[in-house]
C-alpha cells in the first residue's frame, strides 16, 4: 500500500498545482467583488498561447522558451481578462453571463486559430518540464517519497505564488484595499479606495494566474493544446468556495480534488479498485466535488459584495 501511495502523491501534486493557480486567481477577481466564472476560458487561452510561443520558439531557446511561454500565457490571461472585467465593472453586465461568454469565446477562438496554424486544431510542444527530485529533501524518510520526488519547477513556482498572495492580502495595504471592495465598496470608497481601480486589478490578477494555469497543464503532463482543459477551471472554482475564499484553504481544497482526480486516473493500475466500473471513476472527482460543497456550503462564506455591480451614485 505504501507503495502505490508514494507512486500516486507526486502526481497528485502536479495536478493539483494547475488548480491552485486557478483557484487563486478566481481568489483575487472575487475578494475585490467580481464573480470570475471564465476561469476555464482564461485557462484554455492561456494554455494555447503557452503551446503556440513553446512550439516557435523552442528550437532557437531550448529551455527558456518553456519559462517564456508561461510568462506569455499569464500576459494572455491577463489581457483577455480585461473584456470580463470592462463588462462587469464598466459597462455593469451581469458577471455570470459576462464569465460564460469569456468561456465561449477562448475556446472557439483558440481552435480556430490552432486549426488555422496546424490544420488540426491541436498544437504539440517536442519537450516540457522534466521531473525531478529535490536534492537530500527527497532522501527524508516518509516526506521525501511523498513531497519531494518527482517534482516539476512550477510546483515551487505556484508554492511561492501562494506565499505571496497570502502576504499581499493580509500584510500590505493592496490586500486590504482590495478586501475592502469585496466587502463593503461603498466605505472603501468613503475612504479614498478607487473600488474601479481595484476590481480591475483583482480581475487581471486572476486572469494572469488562470493563463499561467494553462501554462502549467501544457508544459507538466498534457503536452499539447487541443482546445480544452476538461473542466478543471470550474473545479477551481468549487475549491475555492470549499476553501472559504482564503489560500490555505484553497491550498487544502484543490489537493484534495487533485488526489480525487490522480486516483480516478490511475485506477486501473491500483488493484484495490481496478474492478470498479470505468465511468464511475470518471465522475469520481466530480461527485467528490458535489459532496463538499453540500457538506461544507453552510459553513462558507463569499465576500459580502462578491457579484454586485458597483454605483458609486448610489452610496
Amino acid at each position: 500500500m505504501w507503495e502505490i501511495v508514494s507512486s500516486i502523491f507526486p502526481y497528485a501534486i502536479a495536478y493539483t498545482i494547475p488548480l491552485l493557480a486557478a483557484s487563486l486567481g478566481g481568489l483575487f477577481s472575487e475578494r475585490s467583488g467580481v464573480v470570475n466564472i471564465g476561469l476555464e476560458g482564461l485557462m484554455v487561452m492561456g494554455n494555447f498561447v503557452c503551446a503556440v510561443v513553446i512550439a516557435f520558439l523552442q528550437p532557437s531557446l531550448g529551455t527558456a522558451a518553456i519559462w517564456l511561454g508561461l510568462a506569455m500565457a499569464a500576459a494572455a490571461g491577463a489581457a483577455f481578462s480585461l473584456l470580463h472585467a470592462f463588462a462587469s465593472i464598466n459597462l455593469r453586465a451581469n458577471q455570470i453571463i459576462s464569465g460564460t461568454a469569456i468561456n465561449m469565446v477562448a475556446t472557439a477562438l483558440t481552435v480556430f486559430l490552432a486549426r488555422t496554424m496546424t490544420g488540426s486544431g491541436n498544437v504539440r510542444i517536442t519537450l516540457g518540464f522534466i521531473p525531478f527530485d529535490v536534492p537530500l529533501l527527497s532522501s527524508i524518510p516518509i516526506l521525501g517519497p511523498l513531497f519531494f520526488t518527482k517534482t516539476y519547477p512550477t510546483t515551487w513556482l505556484m508554492l511561492a505564488i501562494l506565499a505571496l498572495a497570502w502576504f499581499a492580502l493580509y500584510k500590505t495595504r493592496f490586500g486590504l484595499r482590495l478586501r475592502a471592495c469585496g466587502e463593503h465598496p461603498h466605505a472603501a470608497d468613503a475612504a479614498g479606495v478607487n473600488v474601479y481601480g481595484m476590481r480591475y486589478a483583482g480581475v487581471m490578477l486572476s486572469g494572469a494566474l488562470a493563463g499561467l494555469s494553462g501554462g502549467a497543464i501544457l508544459v507538466t503532463f498534457s503536452g499539447e493544446f487541443n482546445g480544452t482543459v476538461a473542466g478543471l477551471g470550474f473545479l477551481a472554482l468549487a475549491a475555492l468556495i470549499f476553501g472559504n475564499w482564503k489560500p490555505l484553504g484553497i491550498l487544502g481544497a484543490t489537493f484534495f480534488f487533485g488526489f480525487a482526480a490522480t486516483l480516478a486516473n490511475v485506477s486501473q493500475v491500483v488493484p484495490a479498485v481496478s474492478k470498479i466500473p470505468g465511468l464511475v471513476l470518471k465522475a469520481f472527482p466530480y461527485i467528490v466535488t458535489l459532496l463538499a460543497l453540500v457538506f461544507f456550503s453552510k459553513t462558507t462564506q463569499a465576500p459580502k459584495a462578491d457579484g454586485e455591480i458597483y454605483d458609486a451614485g448610489k452610496r
